[in-house]
């Protein structure tokens, strides 16, 4: 098969095999075909990829954040130089087209480690001095074996959003990916060998939830970095907290999109399409309850069906696609069983709604108008190329709506009016943002949610306080007075 790896899992800088593991089908989710075969970690191999980076922790923290630095500038040099290669292997991975992924994912994750390994020399402690000539000042300190747990959506972008700023911090790490997208995270583990890493520094071990449970469980780990689901993050969360855990989890949300009668309508139309079928939808953040102002909610409509006539759908490494297939055929038919609620509880659907007749799990991309609060669509995250329209009439009114949700991981307003474009998003309970424009996602700005969507924030320099942690050292000039 040709994407085949040379093994399952990467530990101690080397491929590792053990095929007493459950067998994990890849299947390249354009054809259905699968294209490689991996075992996920029985728990010999989890008991050697924590051991490896329990053992390589020290030595790696002991070098300075220049050196660290270096070598994780060195590995995006690398993933840039092989992009095509690492973006043809995420297509097959994730159906992703490849005119996506070749500008979004590799690319995003070769930001992280170029981004992080600038930061690592700069990462240092302050001088508090006091009165009397006493002072106290503070060492900033790796915080050991971390684990990231990755998504489907963005495998390469999400194996290295984790890892980078875990080492340029001193930790070192044991990645799971998705088991359904097993593939990009290994290359992100050879490549920072290449570049310099030592053995055990970024290790990738394969497996379902029970491989993720063992390793979150483990007295060994000191931090936890979760993109996934509410329900897998509270499963996560509440084992990471017993045994007290530093933890960052990026969850789910049902993002709202606010369009002012005043908006540009193509940028509007713009950013609900980047919104709601980027990925063919499978993205975290997407703003899937788009509320438009009724004076101009037909004419949104409108422009919106002229403009999703122009999305060229098929083969995802054909360079002229622009919306490939879902990464699974559960994950199709999750959406289309949000389709079916869509209609039966009196949404109007105006575009799309049908599996699209060809090999592989392509759906077409839907909207739906006319769509209230309560139903199931505006509540629920989809995960697909699915979108709902809402109408509403007052600012206040559209607020408390868009806000009425457990999910707070993202928001978007378009509006001319830039007062109030500022007054909405102050107003917004999510934790990440957007001004005329919907999920952009650079590596200098935080990314993360509030409410259940998650707790931290992924990138920027916020990153560096999730993967480290502070010691206080108070320095006495005088003499210890005691009371007796």
């Amino acid at each position: 098969m040709k994407f085949q790896p040379r093994a399952s899992h990467f530990i101690d800088g080397e491929y590792v095999e053990d095929t007493n593991g459950t067998a994990i089908e890849v299947i390249y989710p354009a054809t259905g075909e699968v294209i490689a075969r991996l075992h996920s970690a029985t728990p010999a191999i989890v008991e050697q990829a924590l051991n490896s980076a329990k053992n390589a922790q020290a030595a790696w923290a002991a070098l300075s954040g220049t050196e660290r630095g270096r070598i994780l500038r060195r590995a995006s040099d690398i993933m840039r130089e092989r992009n095509y290669d690492l973006s043809v292997l995420e297509t097959h991975d994730t159906g992703k087209p490849i005119q996506e992924t070749t500008v979004a994912d590799a690319t995003s994750g070769a930001d992280a480690l170029e981004y992080f390994g600038g930061l690592a020399a700069s990462l240092t402690g302050e001088h508090i001095p006091l009165g009397g000539g006493d002072f106290v000042y503070t060492i900033r300190e790796a915080l050991g074996v971390c684990v990231g747990i990755g998504a489907w959506n963005y495998p390469t972008q999400i194996a290295c959003w984790k890892g980078a700023p875990a080492l340029a911090c001193g930790n070192t790490m044991v990645f799971k990916p998705s088991e359904t997208t097993p593939l990009s995270a290994l290359k992100v583990a050879e490549i920072l060998v290449e570049a310099g890493a030592p053995k055990g520094v970024y290790n990738v071990i394969q497996g379902y939830g029970d491989v993720g449970a063992s390793l979150v469980t483990d007295p060994r780990v000191a931090k936890v970095s979760l993109t996934g689901s509410v329900p897998t993050g509270r499963k996560v969360y509440a084992a990471a907290a017993d045994g007290m855990k530093h933890v960052t989890m990026e969850l789910g949300g049902k993002s709202p999109m606010i369009v002012f009668d005043d908006a540009d309508i193509e940028n509007a139309v713009s950013g609900a399409i980047l919104g709601n079928f980027y990925s063919s939808g499978q993205v975290c953040s997407n703003g899937t309850r788009v509320f438009v102002q009724k004076s101009i909610k037909e004419a949104f409509l409108k422009r919106l069906s002229e403009r999703l006539d122009h999305a060229k759908i098929g083969d995802p490494m054909d360079e002229n696609v622009s919306f490939g297939p879902m990464v699974s055929e559960n994950q199709m038919n999750i959406a289309l069983g949000y389709i079916e609620k869509g209609k039966a509880e009196g949404a109007r659907l105006i575009y799309g709604g049908e599996r699209i007749d060809r090999d592989g799990y392509f759906l077409q991309p839907t909207v739906f108008a006319d769509v209230t609060d309560n139903m199931t669509i505006a509540r629920e995250e989809i995960f697909g190329p699915v979108m709902s329209v809402l109408d509403f009439e007052t600012e206040e009114e559209v607020m408390a709506r868009a806000n009425d949700t457990e999910f707070g991981l993202a928001a978007g307003v378009f509006t001319n009016d830039l007062t109030r474009a500022h007054r909405i998003v102050a107003g917004f309970e999510a934790g990440t943002c957007y001004i005329n424009t919907y999920n952009l996602a650079p590596v200098e700005a935080p990314f993360g949610g509030s409410k259940m969507s998650g707790v931290g924030r992924e990138n920027s320099k916020l990153a560096i306080n999730h993967f480290s942690e502070m010691k206080t050292v108070y320095v006495s000039m005088n003499d210890v007075e005691a009371p007796y």
